[in-house]
């Protein structure tokens, strides 16, 4: 193993730090939740880093032909065009789920720690077939023959730099809470506008995957 490799599967790494979900997911959590953000926040960030490790783990041991047909089905023609439509359905349809008759922003009890797992998992399961940057550090450790316990804590390090958006947006909202608000004060109306509720913010997000794998955005 050597340095340009590691600074390769670094850049990789960088690249996937751009994930929509993840940082619009954190976003929307430290926006909305009053209490137990932190806890939130990291449930719905380590559902998606263990969900990528593991898949990780699999391909590197030699198991990539569980996840090939799916791959594949999923690069054909027909399913790029039905997750368009399915994700044009469910994006526009989160903006028309009727809302909650409360007022102002919704109870915290609205966002809880199984809907973090659920959707990490959700939004991990439509994107990792598209993980092009991850796929391409798992083929630069496996060209490299490289040993179990060097790439063990590779791909973990990797998996942590993925989510690192959604950890340093949180360390920035517990520091500077007052110009965080301001600073996200329009997209939380956005959010108070179009997502009102747990299944049509959920909705938002999974909708807004599926166009974007689908080859629309």
């Amino acid at each position: 193993m050597n340095i340009e490799m590691l600074l390769l599967i670094g850049a990789l790494a960088l690249l996937d730090m751009f994930n929509p979900s993840i940082i619009g997911v954190s976003v929307y959590i430290l926006l909305r939740a009053k209490k137990q953000q932190i806890q939130l926040l990291l449930t719905y960030l380590m559902t998606v880093a263990l969900f990528y490790f593991s898949t990780g783990i699999f391909l590197m041991l030699g198991l990539g032909v569980i996840f090939n047909p799916i791959s594949n089905l999923l690069d054909s023609y027909s399913a790029r065009l039905t997750m368009t439509i399915v994700g044009a359905i469910l994006f526009i349809g989160s903006w028309l789920v009727p809302k909650k008759k409360a007022k102002g922003v919704p109870k915290p009890k609205s966002l809880q720690m199984r809907a973090m797992i659920a959707l990490g998992c959700t939004t991990s399961i439509l994107e990792v077939a598209t993980a092009l940057p991850y796929f391409a550090a798992i083929g630069i450790l496996t060209s490299h023959h490289v040993a179990f316990y060097e790439w063990l804590p590779i791909l973990a390090g990797y998996n942590l730099v993925m989510i690192a958006p959604g950890i340093i947006l949180l360390c920035l909202h517990l520091l500077f809470r007052q110009f965080m608000n301001k600073s996200l004060r329009k997209i939380q109306t956005l959010f108070d506008q179009s997502t009102s509720s747990p299944l049509s913010w959920i909705m938002f997000f999974v909708g807004l995957i599926l166009l974007i794998n689908g080859g629309m955005i």
